[in-house]
């Protein structure tokens, strides 16, 4: 998505934001993510913040809804939800800044990995709260063989099922996940196989990924039928995603999910034998 940088709004829409943050001393549009066409760090007479937005007929304002939703539930391992607007046409979250942040590096060997599992494990202890969120059967019960291994997917967990490396931030003795766009109630080990998935597109095998996964609460309790169930519903639907738009990025992680299915299924012919 191609990003609106602080000049290039109009001067009522920044006199209208400026009416909530004061007066923007400083501000900086980030290049990274695909999705919102405003991302901005202010800098402002009541110190900083991070603002994103879409305008308010843009359809994906749904995600920025439902990340305003949850924000109050999965605190403090996402930054604080200052405010949700819409202001002069545009639909705007401001979040607290978090100073001495960066991406997440997920290249085989980043010191970074153990400090997102560590992150994943926390989210696994944060009750899934009882609000209208996606449920896992349902999001992914379309690309499964049988209709009822849907139901291996089912769970009382909150889920964030979106770990590009993007969403997640490391501070200063800190790890923070970010971009709520997607909660979803399931089974405990889908937000360890989201991250699978991301590791292998950033270069691990499908061995090493799991065995980052296996760190993971909830992961070893997981039926190897629901894994492989997940391996294959992840792969038809990235397959789905990248033959309608084949962003490099959609390949990538077409090609990840296609990997991993390929070392479940030596998995289990392993386990005939």
């Amino acid at each position: 998505m191609q990003h609106t940088g602080w000049e290039d709004l109009d001067e009522d829409v920044r006199r209208a934001i400026e009416a909530r943050t004061g007066r923007v001393r400083q501000a900086r549009t980030i290049s990274a993510g695909h999705c919102s066409q405003l991302a901005l760090i202010l800098r402002t007479d009541h110190g900083g913040l991070f603002l994103k937005g879409l305008p308010e007929r843009d359809p994906g304002t749904v995600r920025q809804r439902r990340e305003a939703m949850i924000n109050c539930h999965v605190l403090p391992l996402a930054p604080r939800l200052m405010w949700h607007d819409t202001l002069a046409g545009w639909d705007l979250l401001a979040f607290e800044y978090i100073p001495g942040a960066r991406h997440a590096s997920y290249r085989p060997g980043s010191p970074d990995l153990p400090d997102v599992v560590a992150a994943i494990n926390r989210l696994t202890r944060i009750p899934c709260p009882g609000l209208p969120v996606k449920e896992a059967p349902q999001r992914w019960g379309a690309y499964v063989d049988d209709p009822a291994d849907a139901g291996l997917f089912d769970g009382d967990r909150l889920l964030h099922t979106d770990f590009n490396p993007l969403n997640v931030l490391m501070a200063p003795g800190k790890t923070w996940v970010i971009d709520w766009a997607w909660p979803t109630r399931g089974a405990a080990f889908i937000d360890p196989a989201c991250f699978l998935i991301r590791l292998i597109a950033c270069g691990h095998t499908a061995e090493e990924a799991e065995g980052w996964a296996a760190c993971c609460d909830g992961w070893e309790q997981a039926p190897p039928r629901a894994i492989d169930a997940f391996a294959h519903a992840s792969a038809r639907l990235f397959r789905e995603i990248a033959d309608q738009d084949p962003q490099p990025w959609k390949r990538t992680l077409e090609t990840a999910t296609s990997q991993w299915v390929r070392y479940r299924q030596s998995l289990a012919r392993s386990r005939v034998t």
